[in-house]
């Protein structure tokens, strides 16, 4: 039969079923099995001939199961511009409403909430931001009074509501991503305006009224500030505009913190000096002016230590540079990692039997690991997808190929120590043999740009035998290293296939071609679409086969006959053999190359650079060896962090061009700025042991935070090259105007570190922010220090500023020479 019965008929709810034959109606009847057919002359029903009857495809290519129970899966994407919590609680009412109108026994249940996640998020987004707000005002409160201090939280609150605005009319959303942007700007908003605030009570201090004291605290402080803020958001720019999946991920840091960054510089500069000259309480001018403020004996014990740093500068520059070197080395001991994994409950397990499985045998294999799942008390629920990948419910995944032989349950914990807990005794009943016949693999979600497995390695050459023996000496030197976990190949084994090699003559002599042979032979086996039913608004494939349930048995294959043209029924033994053989059940190309993956799971204790490193120092001797054309290429994600790395990179050029352009505007020397960027790395002086002090992995997140810490350094250390020069034009000498400026300084910046480290605190319990948490601590910490007591050393190095000589009871400033390159006029 091989011709189009028809072009559509109608299902159930209509009266008639039209029917086409060659383009023109035919029949009208009221059941499907009462359509007639016309064949030379002769009229038949198609119940006579044929079995109509409606089902699921046989054999099934996809079936999902959820609670041990068939199931068919919906799944709904939010629009442009909706709200997620909105979203959830529409579906929960309409959810609600569906499940009174269904059958008895059937029912619909949620496998997947994201508006449960997004609550979950924002709480926790609250929390720390709570305990971050706490934090700041704490600072202030105890370090400037409870009315200064109030003054500077103001300014928060302000700063994020017009952060808020901003984001709104730009399209950004909370997620994940903008809400711990949010929390790592809060520990650098208030910055400006404990500055801001610093410098108008030091002149009330020193005598000034209240309006003259902010409009000092602008004309002398808007400037630098800004410089510092910008370079402070340039730093962030490589992972706003890097090119890669990466940044596509993370890229919302750069624009959230830029967005409060210079909110806050705005609020600092207009706002709070306004609440300063309405709130401030009235001070009491010091007796003896700038002076006296800066003559107690905390600043005079300070004011040792720098003038020690200062003395010693070039003991003070080599030890830096000693501890830099260390820093360096000792990152070699930090564990590298590119993202974190999720916290999310779900523990996923995909189900590999071998290939060319048939699907019916793989669900039995996957309901072993549903009892097994259902019976423990941290799953709530187990949904199991089998011939396919399950539907993208989590942004870092990507849904696995159609294949019979495959499938992959999810199942939903309480939490993520629920989540653990579970992963680990599947594991070990895997071990025992929970489901001997079969390959499974334990995961969770990872954050980040999806990998199929943490570790791969691409073997890829011109010939396909060549390339597999290869592989199975990979696959081996693989499973040598210690940290690698069910070390597997993506082409599989070898498996048997039965094909039928027809004979060209023979066909041609009964009027077959050999596309129409195998049409015939699927019409035979599988079946062959004729027609589509509308039912509904749907239309209902019509596939026509043989009958029979041993169709599809391997042995029964010479029973069946191909139509020749004049009709006449041709056994398949008289036009063709057929034969088994065994070939690989799927082949891949990268670049029209054939390839061959090898990948692997890694011990949770490890990372997977660590790991990929370690099979790349083993497979060197194989490497070594390969024939001409071959190659061994590092995949998974060490593959994706050089990437985003590179993607990184490429953006360097320009951040550094913006930083050079806004430090050379505010310095106007290029010796000065020269300084300034060398101040940039600092902080890894304090990364480094942060890390390994709380083993804690450095990663892309990590990576992020430590170029926005270069920033902050550039900053500081602009806020203080300015100090110095106004320090210079009152009249100071050189040297006593870098160490009163380092001194006039420290109060500020100890309280702007201490209020960043403190508001960076509640970040390190978070999974995701984690590294990059520890990371600015460590930084901004060690920063703090240099800032203090190395900077002046340096400037002093720099500028070859040297101590007044004295002789006897008269004293001689001896004045610097030139510094090293001439400032710009």
């Amino acid at each position: 039969m091989n011709e189009r019965v028809g072009e559509r008929v109608d299902g159930p709810g209509r009266d008639h079923t039209p029917l086409l034959e060659h383009g023109e109606l035919v029949r009208r009847v009221p059941r499907k099995g009462d359509v007639l057919l016309n064949k030379d002359g002769r009229t038949l029903k198609l119940s006579d001939i044929a079995d109509v009857r409606r089902g699921y495809q046989d054999p099934a290519t996809y079936v999902i199961r959820h609670e041990g129970e068939p199931a068919i899966m919906l799944g709904a994407v939010m629009q442009a511009g909706w709200n997620g919590l909105d979203l959830g609680k529409a579906l929960e009412a309409r959810s609600a409403v569906i499940a009174q109108t269904l059958p008895l026994g059937m029912t619909l249940t949620k496998v997947s909430d994201q508006a449960v996640n997004i609550d979950e998020a924002v709480g926790e987004f609250m929390l720390k931001f709570a305990m971050a707000l706490g934090v700041v005002l704490f600072v202030s409160l105890v370090a400037l009074g409870w009315r200064v201090g109030i003054v500077v939280a103001l300014a928060v609150p302000l700063t994020l509501a017009v952060v808020f605005l901003i984001m709104l009319e730009t399209g950004r959303f909370f997620d994940r991503i903008t809400l711990g942007a949010l929390i790592l700007a809060l520990g650098l908003l208030v910055d400006d305006a404990i500055i801001a605030i610093e410098v108008m009570v030091v002149k009330m201090e020193e005598g000034m009224d209240r309006i003259k004291a902010a409009a000092y605290a602008w004309s002398h402080t808007a400037a630098p500030m800004l410089s510092g803020t910008l370079v402070t958001i340039i730093g962030l720019m490589p992972v706003g505009f890097a090119k890669s999946t990466a940044g596509e991920y993370a890229g919302n840091i750069f624009w959230v913190v830029g967005f409060a960054l210079i909110v806050s510089w705005l609020v600092a500069v207009t706002f709070t000096p306004y609440l300063g000259v309405k709130m401030l309480p009235n001070i009491k001018p010091v007796e003896g002016g700038h002076h006296a403020i800066y003559d107690t004996p905390s600043y005079r014990r300070l004011r040792s230590v720098i003038e020690l740093a200062v003395r010693h500068k070039f003991m003070v520059c080599a030890v830096v540079g000693i501890t830099m070197a260390v820093s360096v080395v000792g990152m070699g001991g930090v564990k590298q990692q590119f993202f974190p994994t999720s916290d999310r409950p779900e523990v996923l397990v995909e189900v590999r039997m071998p290939e060319g499985t048939s699907i019916d045998a793989t669900t039995s294999a996957v309901k072993k690991v549903e009892d097994w799942l259902q019976a423990q008390p941290e799953t709530n629920i187990v949904t199991s997808y089998v011939g396919q990948g399950a539907p993208r419910f989590f942004f870092a995944m990507a849904p696995e190929l159609p294949d019979p032989a495959f499938a992959k349950v999810v199942a939903l914990t309480p939490d993520a120590h629920a989540r653990e807990e579970l992963k680990h005794r599947l594991r070990a009943a895997i071990s025992k043999g929970l489901v001997p016949e079969a390959s499974v693999r334990v995961t969770q979600l990872v954050f980040g740009p999806y990998t199929p497995f943490p570790v791969e390695f691409r073997i890829m050459g011109p010939d396909q035998d060549k390339l597999y023996k290869i592989s199975e000496k990979a696959l081996a030197i693989m499973k040598t290293v210690p940290d690698v976990r069910q070390a597997n190949r993506d082409w599989g084994n070898r498996t048997p296939v039965l094909r039928f090699i027809p004979d060209q003559e023979r066909l041609n002599l009964i009027g077959l071609s050999p596309s129409e042979a195998a049409q015939q032979m699927q019409l035979l086996l599988s079946g062959i679409p004729v027609t589509q039913v509308r039912d509904n608004i749907r239309n209902v494939p019509v596939v026509a086969r043989s009958a029979g349930e041993n169709r599809l048995d391997p042995s029964r294959l010479a029973d069946f006959s191909l139509m020749s043209r004049s009709g006449r029924q041709v056994p398949l033994d008289q036009i063709g053999h057929s034969e088994i053989r065994f070939e690989e059940p799927i082949l891949k190309r990268r670049d029209r190359t054939p390839v061959i993956t090898i990948r692997s799971d890694i011990n949770e204790a490890t990372q997977p650079p660590e790991v990929s490193q370690q099979v790349m120092k083993a497979l060197q001797p194989l490497i070594a060896s390969l024939p001409v054309g071959y190659r061994i290429e590092m995949g998974g994600n060490i593959e994706e962090s050089v990437k985003a790395n590179v993607a990184l990179v490429q953006v360097f050029p320009l951040m550094i061009a913006a930083m050079l352009i806004v430090i050379i505007l505010q310095v106007r020397s290029l010796s000065t700025m020269t300084m300034v960027m060398l101040t940039a790395p600092l902080g890894l002086a304090g990364v480094v042991p942060t890390l390994l002090l709380f083993n804690q992995p450095f990663g892309f997140n990590a990576i992020l935070g430590l170029i926005g810490l270069a920033g902050i350094l550039m900053r500081n250390t602009l806020i203080l090259t300015e100090q110095i020069k106004e320090n210079q034009a009152a009249g100071l000498d050189d040297y006593h105007a870098v160490i009163e400026a380092t001194v006039q300084r420290t109060r500020p910046v100890i309280l702007t570190a201490l209020a960043a480290i403190l508001a960076f605190i509640p970040l390190t319990h978070s999974v995701f922010w984690g590294s990059m948490a520890y990371t600015l601590i460590g930084g901004t910490a060690a920063g703090t220090v240099m800032i203090l007591l190395f900077l002046p050393a340096l400037y002093a190095v720099w500028f070859r500023i040297k101590p007044p000589k004295t002789n006897g009871e008269e004293e001689t400033v001896e004045h610097p020479a030139r510094p090293i390159a001439l400032a710009a006029e």
